[in-house]
């Protein structure tokens, strides 16, 4: 099988508790540098989301103070990429039997609307029960919150991941009037959540789940999935 399914949140919009709303998207570089690296080594990417809605880009990702000095490379290959893959494929309409892995690029969306998503929960539930890669990058692993069972108990307790951490959520100027932390969120709820410095690359692997912490982690996390596919 040498297909790999990009989920992407569907929000453009994150509503904070001070009434204001934080405009967001997909990041860049969270994006494009794990399609890159899937593509070169021979896969096949799709792309879904929740109704098949496009999320627009992230232009704090387009930002070369904020996002770093390739920022206007990785902006310009996942506009492409999506661009020449046309509509997304409704995430509720997916068969996880098509793919190989699945992987949860970040943004500030996925702690919006793929934290509670059925039609993911079910995926990722499907996808940890027959052994297949999982990855989930700087905020998606807020995705992973969705695979609950019908007791409300979280399929991921007790593994070891990796996320945004608290600290980049408060040097990021997003940490004060967010709904929730990501980092401390997951640890809520069981998860072995450890981290490294901050805006540094680092992932880390807990058998068939791969979890990177920031940006920088892309394409080491997915460098790690492929690794783990061809064994």
């Amino acid at each position: 099988m040498s297909k790999i399914l990009i989920v992407m949140s569907a929000a453009d919009t994150w509503e904070r508790t001070d009434g204001s709303s934080y405009p967001t998207g997909y990041w860049a570089e969270e994006l494009a540098a794990p399609h890159e690296k899937f593509v070169e080594a021979g896969y096949t990417v799709d792309f879904a989301s929740p109704g098949g809605v496009r999320q627009p880009l992230d232009e704090h990702s387009a930002n070369p103070e904020i996002a770093g000095p390739d920022c206007a490379r990785y902006v310009g290959y996942a506009e492409e990429v999506l661009s020449v893959f046309g509509p997304l494929r409704k995430l509720g309409e997916v068969d996880l039997n098509d793919y190989a892995a699945v992987v949860l690029p970040g943004g500030h969306g996925p702690v919006v609307d793929l934290h509670q998503d059925a039609d993911l929960g079910r995926l990722l539930t499907e996808a940890d029960a027959a052994g297949k890669v999982i990855g989930a990058v700087c905020h998606g692993p807020a995705g992973l919150l969705s695979a609950v069972d019908e007791e409300g108990r979280w399929l991921f307790a007790g593994r070891e991941m990796t996320a945004f951490t608290d600290e980049e959520e408060q040097l990021f100027g997003t940490a004060e009037a967010a709904p929730w932390l990501l980092a401390s969120r997951l640890r809520e709820l069981g998860a072995k959540h450890v981290g490294g410095p901050a805006y540094q690359a680092f992932t880390v692997r807990d058998g068939n789940l791969f979890t990177g912490q920031n940006p920088a982690s892309s394409a080491p996390m997915a460098e790690a999935m492929i690794a783990a596919l061809r064994q």
